[in-house]
């Protein structure tokens, strides 16, 4: 008898490692380009769609609520750091985003969503307390939180002189006549990037690039001419719209050395 007790036991503990898949680490490397050429800084150097000629000197922005789809549909919503994370181009250990705290099935993946910016459920006025994240605040006048993007930079004026520019995407606002705030908007969106022959290998860690195209905020769908926003779009609901809808279309992924 207790050897027959044995025998199933044996066959019930095979059965059960024979079906868990092994299980796969994942790593985010976020790069910028303008175009087809990896980002310069500081340097008046690019012409976007609209004709003009700008620089950019700094990016920062925040992803949220990170999910990779798998060839079946299966959603797996990533937990490193409750699904956030920071990025700013001028502090390399924000570039890398290892997923300590994700260990993915093995096998193939079709999709990764995300929303862009902080969701709303996180873009909540003293989520973070220390820096870098905290230097991200967004007024509280203008609806608080944190901003979802900061890309500033310069352009060269229709007066052929140098003006800063600063896109920043964060809560929106409605105005009456008077220029009274009525109601605040959520600008953050969703993001999905198609993923081509992208496979999570067993007991290893895969890294994807995620790449973002500067490019894209001027001019996909919305042709984003500086000389008409201006430099400063915080208050202007209509210049965030564009930036919103440009925005889906910015980052592209692929598997990283």
């Amino acid at each position: 008898m207790n050897g027959k007790i044995f025998l199933f036991a044996a066959v019930l503990l095979l059965g059960i490692t024979s079906c868990h898949k092994p299980e796969a680490d994942l790593a985010f490397r976020f790069s910028f380009s303008v175009g087809d050429e990896a980002l310069r800084q500081d340097s008046v150097c690019y012409v976007n769609a609209a004709g003009n000629h700008f620089s950019v000197t700094e990016v920062q922005f925040f992803i949220s609520k990170v999910t990779l789809v798998g060839t079946d549909g299966t959603q797996y919503a990533l937990l490193t750091d409750e699904g956030i994370h920071y990025v700013d181009a001028d502090i390399p250990s924000t570039l890398i985003w290892q997923l300590s705290d994700d260990h993915l099935p093995a096998g193939r993946y079709d999709r990764i969503d995300f929303v862009f910016g902080l969701a709303p459920e996180y873009n909540i006025t003293h989520h973070f307390v220390n820096p870098p994240e905290n230097s991200m605040s967004w007024p509280e006048a203008l609806g608080g939180g944190y901003h979802h993007l900061k890309l500033n930079g310069f352009w060269l004026g229709s007066e052929q002189q140098l003006k800063p520019f600063n896109m920043h995407l964060g809560t929106g606002q409605s105005y009456d006549g008077e220029g009274g705030i009525t109601g605040f908007i959520d600008n953050a969106f969703k993001v999905t990037i198609p993923l081509e022959d992208v496979v999570l290998e067993g007991n290893t860690t895969t890294r994807l690039k995620l790449n973002m195209d500067i490019t894209q905020w001027f001019e996909n769908p919305n042709l984003v001419n500086l000389d008409v926003i201006g430099g400063s779009i915080m208050q202007n609901q209509a210049a965030q719209e564009m930036l919103v809808e440009n925005g889906k279309t910015v980052f592209s992924a692929c598997l990283s050395d």
